[in-house]
Parts: C-alpha cells; sequence; structure tokens
C-alpha cells in the first residue's frame, strides 16, 4: 500500500478583475510550482482560499501550511508603525486570512514553510517588525527586486549554522538565491535569524519554540539550489511525523 502523503495547504493570492485578464471577475491565483514543489518533495498540495471563518475546518484536513508570497504588504499597524511608505500595496482580505491560517497552525504546532512574504507575516506575528522600503531604509543594500529572470540566482545568503533552516538544507554555508522584494524583515520578535544577505539584510527566520516554523524570503519553489528541495522535503517530512 502506498504510503499517505501529508497534506499541505499552500495559500491563495486574490485578483482584482478587468478586460483582458483572465476573467472581469475577482479570481484566485498561484504559481504552479509552489503546487510541484511540494508535490515532487513528497506531499498533497491543496489550495487554501481566503476564507478565515473556514480556518478551523481547514486544518482539521492539514498535515502542514505554506504562506506563499505575492505583490503585496503586510500593513504596517499590525508591527505598531504609524507611518506607512507610499510604496505600500495593502491587501487586507489576504492578511486576514493567512494571518488567521498562521495563528491555528501555531497553536496546533503544524508544521509551517513561509515564503517571502509568508516569512514576513511569521516575523510579524512573533512581534517583530519589517522594513517598509528596502531602497530607502537601506539605500547601500544589493537589489532585491533582481532585474533578471525569477528562476535565476540574484545573490548569495549565508545560512547560520546548527539552526532548523541549517539541517533541513543538509547544512550549506552559502547558497544562491533569487529575490524578489522591496521589504524585508527588520527584527524576528521571538524568532531567530537562520540567514543572511551579504548586505546584511534578513533572509530567514524560524521559531525555536515549534517543532518546525521557519520563513525564507527567497523562492525556493523554484529550485535554484539543491538546498531549496531539500528545504521542501525536510519541511514535507516534518508534516508527515506530525500527522
Amino acid at each position: 500500500m502506498m504510503e499517505k502523503r501529508p497534506v499541505i495547504g499552500i495559500t491563495l493570492d486574490l485578483e482584482d478583475g478587468g478586460e483582458g485578464r483572465y476573467s472581469r471577475f475577482k479570481w484566485y491565483a498561484m504559481r504552479e510550482n509552489y503546487m510541484s514543489a511540494v508535490s515532487t518533495a513528497g506531499g498533497l498540495p491543496i489550495a487554501l482560499p481566503l476564507f478565515p471563518q473556514l480556518c478551523v475546518d481547514y486544518m482539521h484536513l492539514l498535515d502542514g501550511l505554506i504562506i506563499t508570497g505575492g505583490a503585496f504588504d503586510i500593513d504596517p499597524t499590525l508591527y505598531g508603525e504609524t507611518h506607512v511608505h507610499p510604496t505600500i500595496n495593502l491587501r487586507p482580505r489576504r492578511t486576514q486570512a493567512e494571518a488567521t491560517y498562521l495563528a491555528e497552525a501555531l497553536q496546533r504546532d503544524m508544521p509551517v514553510l513561509g515564503i517571502c512574504g509568508g516569512m514576513q507575516l511569521i516575523a510579524v506575528a512573533l512581534g517583530g517588525s519589517l522594513i517598509q522600503h528596502i531602497p530607502e531604509e537601506c539605500p547601500t543594500a544589493l537589489p532585491h527586486e533582481q532585474p533578471n529572470p525569477r528562476n535565476e540566482a540574484s545573490h548569495s545568503v549565508t545560512i547560520t549554522p546548527d539552526t532548523l533552516l541549517a539541517c533541513s538544507m543538509g547544512s550549506p554555508a552559502r547558497i544562491g538565491v533569487n529575490s524578489s522584494h522591496h521589504q524585508a524583515v527588520k527584527t524576528p520578535g521571538r524568532g531567530i535569524i537562520n540567514a543572511m544577505a551579504e548586505d546584511g539584510i534578513i533572509e530567514g527566520i524560524e521559531d525555536p519554540t515549534h517543532s518546525f516554523c521557519l520563513g525564507v524570503q527567497w523562492h525556493p519553489e523554484f529550485g535554484i539550489d539543491p538546498a531549496d528541495k531539500a528545504l521542501f522535503k525536510a519541511f514535507i517530512q516534518a508534516a508527515g511525523d506530525s500527522a
């Protein structure tokens, strides 16, 4: 009998409709490689709609949670900021739903992987804060919104030894990553930093009080480095162990 695949919920994005788009009405979106990365690593991916009122019902079905990235930002008021940078693009419905899924997963100690904006949400949930616009707050930083294609590396990150991330990826000292963000984690709250770019921008965090709760600022679903695939396998393994 085939071993049961851990069920992994992956959060969706919500797009406005319009002429010339997929639909004139609102529609959900997700890049295919989120699904294929989970499937290849041994998981059973399912898409999570932005229905916070159904969070508990969905959590009964899941063994792990992935909070995806997207072209939007977390409301700065959620981490105590009164100033909102003009580049900020809010999607309140998505943030509310993802925050609800995350809170329930953490309460259950369900394995969680946050990707790009998903990592930033984890940081805020752990009491941390964000850099609202890297070019303004860190003018000497690398171009974290890379000009080259997202399936290519943009810069390298140093992995902190003996962290969950390091162990999950096979303990590499440094890997090449892609980069598609204008914000970054400023402080990790009760989390700890597990990866750093060469310009000092935080590229990964994790919560040592949970069995598997970590986030990375890059997009490992593209599988640019072998360590990316190892990360997904470790996450799926953790989800299977907790099922």
